[in-house]
């Protein structure tokens, strides 16, 4: 049987994703903060979850949680990083900034680095992170949020060049970004090209099967990163 960790994965894309990989035949760890939420999912799946509380802002936690799980299920195929914070503000202030980074930079750095150890020695497994199209470029909004998104789609870019040094090419890193997803991590008003749950869990596991490098949620996002990229921050300054 395959098994899979899912941090974050008491709401949104990571608690869609468990139900996704448990009827795909994947025995399941996952890790929240909410332990009410968690309680829910094991009532629901019985033996093929095993849950584990943590809060990734504690990087201590993180590390005790993942050996905990290695130690439980002796081998891991698939670690997807879920977990996530986002903030409106245009004020910059620090609690919401601060937050944002220990969470999406702080937490999740040594999540990657625990899952790219992990790969290196077994030989095989598959991280993915579930970054943003926020990632591309910068925000007058939510500064933290999108550079927080940034430094992690450079961070797996790095470690998916990192994987040279693994002789069995079995190791594998996909960066998937999405768009708006109808969840509670979707940010401000007016959101146009918002895509349901369901259809964006779904591409998201087709891109984990095809082992992609970049997936971008729902497809049509890739022409706006297209956009993005391109364009002067001059007239970033005036449209966003």
């Amino acid at each position: 049987m395959k098994t899979a960790i899912i941090f974050g994965a008491t709401s949104g894309i990571g608690r869609a994703l468990t139900d996704l990989l448990v009827k795909e035949g994947y025995k399941v760890a996952v890790t929240g903060r909410r332990k009410e939420k968690l309680l829910e999912i094991k009532i629901q799946y019985s033996n093929l979850v095993e849950i584990y509380q943590n809060d990734i802002q504690e990087v201590g936690q993180v590390e005790k949680v993942f050996f905990e799980i290695l130690r439980d299920f002796e081998k891991i195929d698939l670690i997807v990083q879920s977990s996530g914070v986002g903030h409106i503000n245009p004020k910059l202030e620090w609690e919401k900034e601060s937050e944002t980074i220990k969470t999406n930079v702080v937490g999740v750095t040594k999540l990657y680095d625990l899952a790219y150890n992990l790969f290196r020695e077994q030989s095989f497994g598959h991280l993915v992170g579930i970054t943003s199209i926020a990632s591309i470029r910068g925000n007058r909004g939510a500064p933290a949020y999108f550079a927080s998104k940034a430094y992690q789609k450079a961070y797996l870019e790095s470690l998916y060049i990192k994987t040279k040094t693994i002789k069995s090419n079995q190791v594998f890193i996909t960066d998937i970004r999405p768009g708006f997803v109808d969840t509670a991590m979707a940010l401000g008003d007016g959101i146009f090209w918002m895509v349901s749950l369901e259809k964006a869990t779904k591409q998201i596991y087709a891109a984990i099967k095809k082992k992609k490098r970049v997936a971008y949620i729902s497809k049509r996002w890739a022409i706006i990163a297209f956009v993005l990229k391109i364009a002067p921050a001059w007239l970033l300054k005036k449209a966003i």
